[in-house]
């Protein structure tokens, strides 16, 4: 087995779990797809290669500040602090030991209501915000989501170029 097969392999599984971490934020998520897009690069050492990086590189980035922005307006547009969102996620993170996995999820929800519902001092009125902040944050997932299975397309591409090629 060469080296080009042991690093493909082993990109392409770190992309998988890249991806899976956009969806499962406890996982490093963009970050790892572009840094396992960059180490296949540069083992297999081709123009082919160094241009899928650019492009891999090019797409997680684009799909990163598509949902920070939008998040970020969305947030900013209902006026959720940044303090409720901070409360929510220590929760998440404490959930996530407490029920693993969905833990996560109802940590961040129950953390982001509670924050709202202590500044409102109303809790349908908490529920309101946290939900448009939910919201907000899938849809900056969604988008980041797309990004990366694109950007794992071009991979996949790629791999198929340069193992028919060779």
């Amino acid at each position: 087995m060469t080296a080009d097969v042991i690093v493909t392999v082993l990109a392409g599984l770190a992309m998988f779990v890249g991806i899976v971490g956009i969806v499962v934020p406890v996982l490093p998520g963009s970050a790892t797809i572009a840094v396992s897009a960059l180490v296949w690069a540069i083992v297999v050492g081709t123009g082919t290669g160094w241009t899928a990086f650019a492009a891999i590189t090019v797409l997680v980035a684009l799909g990163m500040a598509a949902g920070w922005v939008l998040t970020g307006r969305r947030l900013k547009e209902r006026g959720i602090p940044n303090r409720s969102l901070l409360v929510g996620g220590i929760l998440a993170v404490v959930g996530f030991f407490v029920v693993p996995v969905i833990g996560l999820l109802l940590g961040f929800v129950g953390g982001l209501w509670a924050a709202e519902w202590q500044r409102l001092g109303d809790a349908r009125k908490a529920w309101d915000t946290s939900w448009a902040a939910i919201k907000a944050a899938g849809i900056g997932i969604l988008i980041e989501f797309g990004c990366a299975a694109l950007a794992l397309a071009v991979f996949a591409g790629t791999v198929i170029h340069h193992f028919v090629a060779a």
